[in-house]
C-alpha cells in the first residue's frame, strides 16, 4: 500500500512539473482552440515552451525574405542570441525576377527554406505553399507574443512585419513650413499649380486612399493632381535628392522610409516629413512558414521574433520600416492618434488595380528630366 502511495506521489509531482512547464495547456479554451485548429489542418501548440522544445530538436533555420542584407544579418544575430540552439541562416530575396523564380521553385518543390517572403498583391499563389500554422489563434491565446493585426485573419498563417506610410515632404530652406499643405486636398489649391510639387508616377501610396476613401475619390483626386501639372518622377529617392538640392520644394506623396533615409544624408537639415491625416499605409514584408519546411517550429519562433520590440527596433533604426501594429515602433508612433487609410489583408487583391486606376487618371505621365 505504501509502495502504491509512493508511486502515486511521484506521478503527481511529475504531473505538477509538466503542468508548470506547459501551464497554458490546462486552459479549456486553449484546448478547444487547438482541437478546432487541428480539425482544419492547422499546426497548433498549446504553450511557448512546447514550440521552443521542438525548435531545439530541429536546431536549424533557413530564411529568405525581402529585406536588405545588412538588416537581415543584424536580425539573425539578435535572433541567435535569443535562441542560441537554432543555427539560423538568412538570405535576401528582392526584386520581381527573384520573386517569380522563387515561385517556380515553390511549384516544383525545390524551395529549400523554412521561412519565405510572400507577395500578396502581385502573386497570391504563394499562399498555396504556406504551412497551415495557426499564428492567429496561438497569438490570441497568448502562446505567441504577436500583435493580432500583424497576422492575416483569413489564412491565419501569414505575418506582415513592416508597414509603408505615405507622407508629404518639403524643403524647409525653400518653403515656409506654414505653407505646406495640411490636407491632401490642399495640393489642389491654385498656388500649387504649375510644377510646384513632385508626384510619383507609380502611385503605390494611392492604393490605401482607395481602401479608405473609395475608388471614386481616388480617381477624382488623381485627376485633379495631374491637372496641377506637378513635376513627375519615377522613384522616391531621386525626387527627394532633388529636394535636398533645393530644386524642388514639395513632394505630394512619398514613402516615410524614403524620406527618413534621405534626411540622414542631408547635411543642411532642410528636408522634412509632413504626415497628413488620414495617413495612407500599406502593410509589407510578408513572411510565412513554408509547407515543406524542415524546421517549422524554429520558423514559428522567427515569426514571433520579427514582431518583437527588438526586431521592430532594428527595422526602425536601419530601414524605417516597422509595423504600425507594433506598439512603440516609429511607425506606430507616427500614426498614433491619427486617422489611417490602411491597405490591409482585405484589399491586396485590389491593390494593383487601384494603382493602375490612379495611373490612368494621371493620364499616363512620363518621367521628366530636371
Amino acid at each position: 500500500m505504501k509502495k502504491s502511495f509512493g508511486v502515486l506521489a511521484v506521478l503527481l509531482v511529475l504531473a505538477s512539473l509538466i503542468g508548470s512547464k506547459y501551464s497554458l495547456a490546462a486552459s479549456p479554451s486553449l484546448l478547444k482552440a487547438k482541437k478546432e485548429a487541428e480539425a482544419k489542418g492547422y499546426l497548433f501548440e498549446t504553450s511557448h515552451d512546447a514550440i521552443v522544445d521542438k525548435a531545439k530538436k530541429q536546431g536549424r533555420l533557413r530564411v529568405t525574405v525581402n529585406l536588405e542584407p545588412k538588416t537581415l544579418v543584424h536580425l539573425a544575430k539578435v535572433f541567435r542570441e535569443k535562441y542560441p540552439f537554432v543555427d539560423a541562416y538568412v538570405e535576401e530575396s528582392t526584386g520581381v525576377d527573384t520573386s517569380e523564380r522563387f515561385f517556380l521553385e515553390l511549384q516544383a518543390g525545390r524551395a529549400n527554406w523554412d521561412i519565405a517572403r510572400i507577395n500578396l498583391d502581385t502573386n497570391p499563389g504563394h499562399l498555396k505553399h504556406a504551412k497551415k500554422v495557426d499564428l492567429l489563434e496561438m497569438a490570441g491565446h497568448g502562446v505567441l507574443k504577436i500583435p493580432i493585426k500583424m497576422i492575416d485573419p483569413r489564412n491565419r498563417n501569414v505575418l506582415a512585419t513592416s508597414s509603408h506610410a505615405g507622407v508629404a515632404a518639403f524643403n524647409r530652406c525653400v518653403l515656409e513650413p506654414s505653407r505646406v499643405p495640411n490636407r491632401w486636398e490642399d495640393f489642389l489649391k491654385p498656388e500649387f499649380k504649375g510644377r510646384k510639387f513632385a508626384a510619383e508616377i507609380r502611385p503605390l501610396n494611392h492604393a490605401p486612399m482607395a481602401a479608405g476613401a473609395g475608388e471614386e475619390w481616388l480617381v477624382s483626386y488623381a485627376k485633379r493632381i495631374a491637372a496641377q501639372q506637378p513635376i513627375w518622377f519615377r522613384g522616391h529617392t531621386r525626387a527627394l535628392m532633388a529636394m535636398t538640392a533645393g530644386e524642388i520644394a514639395l513632394h505630394s506623396l512619398t514613402n516615410y522610409n524614403s524620406v527618413m533615409t534621405v534626411i540622414q544624408k542631408d547635411p543642411q537639415g532642410c528636408l522634412q516629413v509632413k504626415p497628413i491625416d488620414p495617413i495612407p499605409v500599406r502593410l509589407s514584408v510578408f513572411q510565412m512558414v513554408l509547407e515543406n519546411a524542415t524546421n517549422p517550429h524554429a520558423g514559428i519562433l522567427w515569426l514571433e521574433f520579427m514582431a518583437s520590440p527588438a526586431a521592430q527596433r532594428i527595422l526602425d533604426d536601419e530601414l524605417f520600416k516597422s509595423s504600425i501594429y507594433a506598439h512603440g515602433s516609429a511607425l506606430e508612433e507616427l500614426v498614433r492618434g491619427k486617422k489611417v487609410w490602411v491597405l490591409d489583408w482585405d484589399h491586396f487583391e485590389k491593390s494593383e488595380r487601384w494603382v493602375q486606376m490612379a495611373v490612368e487618371a494621371f493620364g499616363f505621365p512620363t518621367a521628366e528630366r530636371n
